[in-house]
This record gives structure tokens, sequence and C-alpha cells, in this order.
């Protein structure tokens, strides 16, 4: 009866333990060759997948039913350095051979003692701290995590607006080149000048004999309470503002 239910919990770990082999080779290619168009989304559906398997196969070790497997020896029968290939079928390939140097390896059931010390001082240092250490330490960690997402979210649309901005046309050839032209070379310009750009009013010009008419009649009129000697300099300056082209 126990060979029978050991024979039963093997077949059972080892359609596990395919299971998540195959998940882990899924997702191994997916980072080597979808790498470019993997979504965060898609990832996390991975790990979620790949989680719930380890959480079956510790259920089925941990059952009831299931026999210790820690208490089942397992003792090489045959060792030869000549390529099994009984052997490469069951390892698909990764085991050619079953000699003195891979049966250290291949039939150990406990890690390294470096390993398990370093184990056992995790589970001691995990089992002295408080449930309400331990909340505590996890919404810090939370919190960390959040922010560093919100940091690596800002980064990405600052870039994404930079790279828009930049690819954004801001201005027309076609006006900058005409306005270059224009400039350097007068192209498309007028030669008739508006009315009233005229510099200087000329004697020739009609309304400039009534401005000189105005401005020496300013200069007869006498000013009452003044001096006279400020009167040529009063007509002076009355005479300047005369002179003014437009005035």
């Amino acid at each position: 009866r126990e060979e029978k239910q050991l024979e039963l919990t093997l077949e059972a770990l080892i359609s596990q333990v395919a299971d998540l082999k195959n998940s882990l080779v899924s997702f191994i290619y997916k980072l080597e060759n979808e790498y470019d168009r993997l979504t965060w989304p898609s990832v996390l559906d991975s790990f979620a997948l790949l989680s719930g398997q380890l959480n079956t196969l510790n259920k089925v070790l941990k059952h009831e039913k299931t026999p210790l497997l820690r208490n089942q020896v397992i003792i090489p029968l045959v060792l030869s350095p000549d390529r099994d290939e009984e052997i490469m079928r069951q390892t698909e390939g990764r085991v050619p051979v079953f000699s003195h140097e891979v049966v250290p390896d291949h039939l150990r059931t406990k890690p390294d003692p470096e390993v398990e010390e370093q184990e056992k001082q995790l589970i001691t240092d995990a089992a002295r701290i408080s449930p309400d250490v331990a909340q505590k330490q996890i919404q810090s960690l939370n919190k960390m995590c959040s922010n560093l997402l919100e940091k690596i979210s800002k980064e990405e649309r600052e870039s994404e607006s930079g790279g828009l901005r930049q690819n954004k046309q801001t201005f027309n050839p076609a006006d900058t080149n005409a306005l270059v032209a224009a400039v350097a070379f007068g192209k498309g310009l007028s030669n008739r000048r508006p009315p009233g750009s005229g510099g200087s009013v000329q004697s020739g010009q009609p309304g400039a004999g009534a401005i000189i008419a105005g401005a020496s009649g300013m200069q007869q009129v006498p000013m009452s309470g003044a001096p006279a000697q400020q009167q040529p300099m009063l007509a002076g300056v009355q005479m300047a503002q005369a002179g003014q082209p437009g005035k």
C-alpha cells in the first residue's frame, strides 16, 4: 500500500513539475523574443500562473496522504561513463550520462550546508518579528514601491511629451524662405512708397507756404506781460516747432 501511494504521489509531482516547467519555458521565451511588445500586465499574468502552480505543488507535498519523501533514500544501482539513451529521453537531453560526476548533484535531497544554514537563519529572523512590526514593514515597502512606480510613470510621460514637442514642427518652411528672400534680395517687395512717407516737407509741396506763413505770423504776436528779451527766443522755439515735418 505504501509503495502504491508513493507511486501515485510521484506521478502527481511529475505532472505538476512538468506544468511548471512549461510555464517557465513560455515565460523565458517571451522575455527573450517578445520583449519589445511585452506589457506589464502580461508579465504579471505569467507570475500569477507560476505562483499558482508553485502553491499547487506545495499542497501536493503537504497533503496528509503524501508520504514523507525525505525518508526515502535513492541509491544509484549502475554508474557508467557511457552515453545512456534512456536517461537522455527522460531528462530531455539534459543528462547524457549517469556517472559519478553527476550523481551527487542530481540525487541530492538536501541543499548545500551553507544554503541550509542561511535558510535556518532567515526562518529564525522571521519568527522574531511581531505581526505589528511585519505589517508596518509591509506598508512601508508598499509605499516605497508606489512612489517608485509613480516616478517611473512620470518619467515616461515627460519623455513622451518631450518627444512629441521635438517632433512637432513650429514653423512654416515656405514662409521662412519667403522672408529670407525678401530681406536678403528684396524679392516680392514693391517699389511704390505709401503716401505721407516722405522725410522732410519740400518747399514746392502744397501747404509748405501756409506753414511758413503761420510760423512768421506767430513771430509777430507779442506776449503780454513777458519781457522783450524773451520774445526772440520764444519765436525761435515756435519757428523750430513750425518747421517740423507734418506739423
